[in-house]
Parts: C-alpha cells; structure tokens; sequence
C-alpha cells in the first residue's frame, strides 16, 4: 500500500539512451530508499513516457496528489516555464505540487566528492588540490549564479581552489578553469561534473577536462541524489504528509 502522494520524477529526456538509463537507476534507488512510496517517471522530450501521459494515467487510475519533482540541479528555464507549463495541462482531478529543483544541497557536495575520490583522487591530497565545478550552462543568470555560490561554499570545506566552468551559454569553459588553476598554484587540479546524467554536454565536460589530473562521473543514480530527491519530495507534500502521517 502506497502512503503520502505519488512522487513523480520529471527528467528532460535526450537522444542520448545513457541519460534515459541513467534516470531510470536513480528512481530504482529512490523505490529501494522508500518502499512504501509511489514513484513515477515522466520524460520532457525524446523520451517515453511523457509528463502528460504519466498524469493522464494517475488521474485514470483515481489518484489525487502528486508531488512533481523536476530533475534539474537549478532553478533555470525547464523549471521556471517549461514544467509549470505542463502541469497545468493536468487532469482538472489531480493535485499537483511542484517541488523544488535539488540544488543546492549539502548532500549533491557530498556526493561530488565522494566521485573525485572513486576516480582515484586521495583524500589526503585535498588542500593542494583544485577543483573545477563543471555544469552544462545555462542563459538563466540565477543558474549561473548559483553554481557560483556552490563553488564558494564548496572551496571552504579544504580545497585549495574551486571555479565555476559551463559547457555552454556561459563562460568559462573546463579547460579554462582547469588552466586557471594551475597558474594559481594548485599541485593538481580535479574536474567534478556538477551534472546528472551522460549526455551531449557532459561529455563536452570530459573532453575539456584533458588537462585535469582527475576526472570525476557525473553524480548519476548515487545514494546522495537519491536523498535529496526524497527530501525534496517531502518539503513539497508538507504539511499533508504530516496529516497523513507519513
């Protein structure tokens, strides 16, 4: 018996079949968190099934609350106009809450972290190591300020450096950042891709980072992203979570 209502997962969708998988991992991880939970996935684009086909459904099958939780690590356009705009083509019998996107969160650092330690870097080594916070971009200027702030907040948990760098609409570039590093005077500089899932942009990222000392996975289907998709899930449904004691 599902308690608490539906969580759906709402992802962009690409042509790129990894980042398709790669959703469809993390809410496997996130049904395995929290069995008694109801979690559904609906694609943007390129992508099966759709947002508007997922709610179609729950509205047919009877549902009544659903918890909409976009994929995304900022508050940037899909967030801002794109979801909202497909939610409100819902079934007039649904109750729907947006929740807010993951990012920021202590966790997703923790879980970048933990990535540039699985691609061989030494923890002992991070006060003389750099890091390059590498995001796809956006044109979005709270987007682009916010993974400033990340790699601020980031930079005083004992790293030696961290700089923003985008693969697209914004600058600068990876190999840039990584450069820049290296002329401060880091003993080696790290690339950790601020990104979900594989895809066009990502692997921009990797092949920027050529000149990085460590290149990290993208943050995937990890324990930490599950947690903030669930704690994201349960910020959006109080107080009704709450009432229903969940």
């Amino acid at each position: 018996m599902h308690s608490g209502p539906v969580l759906l997962v709402i992802a962009h969708g690409s042509r790129d079949p990894r980042h398709a998988a790669t959703v469809h991992a993390l809410v496997r991880r996130v049904r395995a968190l929290r069995p008694g939970l109801r979690v559904e996935t609906g694609f943007l684009d390129f992508n099966v099934p759709s947002v508007r086909g997922v709610l179609e459904s729950l509205a047919a099958e009877g549902v009544r609350d659903v918890v909409a939780l976009p994929l995304l690590l900022t508050r940037a356009f899909h967030a801002k106009s794109d979801i909202p705009a497909v939610l409100r083509q819902a079934p007039p019998g649904l109750r729907i809450r947006q929740a807010e996107v993951l990012g920021p969160s202590p966790l997703l650092l923790a879980g970048l972290e933990r990535r540039l330690y699985e691609a061989g870097l030494d923890p002992a080594d991070k006060s003389s190591t750099g890091v390059v916070l590498a995001s796809a971009g956006s044109s979005d200027p709270e987007a682009i300020a916010v993974i400033a702030d990340i790699a601020r907040e980031w930079r005083h948990t004992g790293w030696c450096a961290v700089r923003p760098a985008f693969a697209s609409a914004a600058l600068p570039r990876t190999e840039d950042a990584v450069r820049e590093l290296r002329a401060a005077g880091c003993r080696r500089v790290a690339v950790a891709p601020y990104v979900l899932a594989p895809g066009r942009l990502p692997d921009r990222i990797v092949r920027s980072a050529a000149e990085a000392d460590v290149l990290a996975g993208v943050l995937g289907p990890s324990r930490e992203v599950a947690l903030t998709l669930l704690r994201r899930y349960d910020e959006a449904g109080l107080p009704r979570l709450s009432a229903l004691g969940a």
